[in-house]
């Protein structure tokens, strides 16, 4: 097929998957196997390995201008969001349990790599994937993919989508645990519900916001830009471009008229599910089968990290606040990320946690990447 390798037609099947993933992830099963960001991985696998669109074995230019471009600018948009000086009315409970989860999944991923020593048979991957999972279990994805891109780990893209189909599956797990944790502590230490801040403070919803044109122009202009300079400041340091970016993304969110522009959010998570349908154009089957001791090892590496993360958690939040549905929320906000954590404070029935589960998840965005990084230097 002459059109096969065409750019533009490849980008029409990659945005079509985009499409199909969204919708498909509001479906039940959808939700189940992980969402948009899994599904639309697995779209594209399927259309690739059908051979309707390249793969990594005949990998065109368009892939490597995603990788290389698209992927970066996505998570400088999503960035656009982080409103530090509003972080603090999370109150210093939440802040504080929070900081504790983020060095609880530090530590639990340190102990994890010496007690199961992955690198073994990771190789040299297990100390990116260390990364990833520090970063992802500190604030999200966004710091699972800005580390993945530092190091290319994307274009290996059977291991990648096995590493988020077990970041997936641990973080259902968590879930399903934080759910039953004050229902077991409670009977067992006694509860003391902390009072959280005001609840007539409005938190701007970035998943509503709509997209208008002169935020259009002004985000497309603010992303090349920015990528232009933390690139040129890269080449003449030994800073990883993506960790400037990331502070760019971080410092420029606190400009009021930056952060008033409309639909960086939108604009962010379109390029990410655009970036990860890439990701599944690069799980060929052929290469299926490396996988099956890698992925025992993964899921083994990763669940281990995660338990030690909950059990410092419990233990030491037990101690200094016994408030067992905050604990719960903070530990969510770290694996599971923001949305998850308002999900938890909505099933406890804690309205008043709803928005400091919003902004500790800002700030696990804004602190993931350079603890993912501090890993990777200190393995």
């Amino acid at each position: 097929m002459e059109f096969y390798s065409n750019p533009i037609y490849v980008l029409i099947v990659l945005s079509l998957m985009v499409i199909l993933s969204v919708y498909a992830g509001k479906s039940k099963i959808g939700i189940k196997l992980g969402g948009p960001a899994l599904l639309v991985i697995i779209f594209t696998a399927i259309i690739a390995n059908l051979k309707l669109i390249p793969s990594a074995s005949d990998s065109i230019n368009l892939y490597d201008i995603i990788f290389k471009y698209i992927a970066p600018i996505s998570i400088f948009y999503l960035l656009l969001n982080i409103n530090i000086s509003s972080i603090k009315r999370a109150g210093l409970p939440m802040i504080g349990l929070f900081i504790l989860g983020s060095l609880s999944t530090t530590i639990g991923i340190l102990v994890s790599w010496l007690a199961l020593s992955p690198e073994i048979i990771l190789g040299d991957d297990a100390r990116i994937i260390a990364g990833m999972l520090t970063g992802t279990y500190t604030g999200g994805s966004v710091n699972f993919n800005a580390i993945a891109l530092e190091y290319d780990f994307q274009k290996k893209g059977v291991l990648y989508a096995g590493t988020i189909a077990v970041d997936n599956v641990v973080t259902t797990i968590w879930i399903m645990i934080t759910l039953t944790i004050p229902i077991v502590f409670k009977n067992l230490w006694k509860s003391n519900k902390s009072a959280i801040l005001d609840l007539n403070h409005k938190h701007k919803d970035p998943n509503l916001e709509s997209l208008d044109f002169e935020s259009l122009i002004w985000l497309i202009f603010l992303g090349i830009t920015s990528y232009f300079i933390s690139d040129l400041i890269s080449s003449y340091s030994n800073i990883p471009s993506i960790l400037i970016l990331t502070s760019f993304g971080i410092l420029l969110a606190q400009v009021r008229f930056i952060s008033n522009l409309k639909g960086s959010h939108s604009l962010g998570i379109y390029l990410v599910y655009l970036f990860l349908a890439v990701i599944g154009a690069y799980c060929e089957l052929s290469a299926v089968d490396q996988l099956e001791e890698i992925g025992v090892t993964l899921f083994l590496f990763t669940i281990l990290a995660v338990f030690l993360h909950g059990i410092i958690f419990i233990i030491i939040g037990g101690l200094v606040y016994r408030d067992w549905d905050m604990i719960s929320i903070a530990s969510q906000a770290n694996i599971g990320g923001g949305t998850s954590a308002i999900a938890l404070a909505e099933a406890f029935n804690r309205n008043d946690l709803i928005l400091p589960a919003i902004l500790v998840g800002s700030l696990g965005n804004a602190l993931g990447t350079y603890l993912g990084f501090l890993v990777i230097y200190i393995l």
